[in-house]
């Protein structure tokens, strides 16, 4: 096949694109380079087209492929308190022009989303569960998936849609909790954790979540919405406590802060229908960790111009006054 992947420049769309050029297919990336898109994360063999999924012309350049896999989002929870309308602009009129585009061209589109968009859950959430989203990020996820099933239901667009829980591993941009913790950890900078820190996430390594997309694209049936839960919740003080080990850091450097508005206090995911298709998460929660820490500990040629410029000026108005 030749895959557009939107958004690969970003974290997870990167290792989808490396993981279908490994599968021997052609790859087309499209990425509007905003500061979570990174030039050193395309991968070699990747045709690339810096543009915007929101803008038609930009998607008209690329010509003909045979699918779409929409990675690109506005897609930190933060930064939606801070600044919601660019999140409705990507996530959710970004998402309304690809399945249109896709349903123009014939082809499939794959929409990869968020746990998030099931809100605060007391059990594991399963597909047909109520849509209760808590953040702008999540609402804007929230409208995206809608309009990707609306496109299904009134015309007939081939399309699926992928719900992750929290990824991490190599190359995620340093504003979510496991690289900012392990990044301001190496450099010896406070661990901000947010309230008590008994938030429950689960997590899902960034290759497996790629198997998940993989197979969804190739065999998932259109219209269906698919979860990929890690299977591995752990509380974010836990987390913060073995990236302390795993770094070597003091102790001292994890500092409780406010917490943030409306912060879930825990998502959860039943994955049984992805699991009947054959994919389960490889890759445990700790094993992945202690090798996410050891890449970015290896890598800091790429991480630390990173946290400069555009970033600092993010991270002192997200954390200065909770820090002080």
């Amino acid at each position: 096949m030749k895959v557009l992947v939107a958004g690969g420049a970003g974290f997870i769309g990167s290792h989808f694109a490396e993981r279908l050029l490994a599968a021997g297919e052609e790859v087309v990336i499209l990425d509007k380079l905003t500061y979570a898109g990174n030039e050193a994360n395309l991968p070699e063999g990747a045709a690339f087209h810096r543009g915007d999924v929101a803008v038609q012309e930009d998607l008209e350049a690329i010509g003909a492929v045979d699918a779409v896999v929409n990675f690109a989002a506005e897609s930190h929870v933060d930064r939606s308190i801070l600044g919601p309308a660019e999140f409705v602009r990507t996530d959710v009129l970004g998402a309304l022009a690809l399945v249109q585009h896709a349903r123009g061209l014939g082809i499939r589109l794959v929409q990869v989303s968020t746990d998030e968009v099931y809100g605060d859950v007391s059990a594991p959430a399963r597909e047909d569960a109520t849509l209760r989203p808590s953040s702008p990020y999540s609402a804007s996820k929230a409208g995206g998936d809608l309009q990707v099933l609306a496109a299904v239901r009134t015309f007939g667009a081939n399309a699926c849609i992928t719900r992750g829980s929290n990824t991490y591993g190599p190359r995620q941009y340093p504003e979510k909790l496991i690289p900012l913790f392990v990044t301001n950890a190496l450099d010896g900078e406070p661990l901000p954790l947010y309230g008590d820190g008994r938030q429950v996430r689960d997590w899902l390594h960034v290759d497996d979540h790629c198997a998940a997309i993989e197979l969804v694209l190739r065999e998932g049936v259109s219209g269906q919405v698919y979860n990929a839960g890690g299977d591995d919740e752990r509380e974010n003080r836990d987390v913060a406590e073995r990236i302390i080990e795993l770094t070597a850091a003091d102790h001292s450097l994890l500092r409780r802060v406010e917490d943030r508005p409306g912060h879930d206090r825990r998502y959860s995911l039943d994955s049984s229908k992805l699991r009947s298709l054959g994919w389960r998460p490889r890759r445990r929660f700790d094993e992945g960790l202690a090798e996410t820490v050891a890449w970015y500990r290896a890598n800091r040629a790429w991480w630390e111009p990173l946290k400069s410029g555009e970033y600092r000026a993010y991270y002192e108005r997200q954390y200065a006054d909770r820090l002080r």
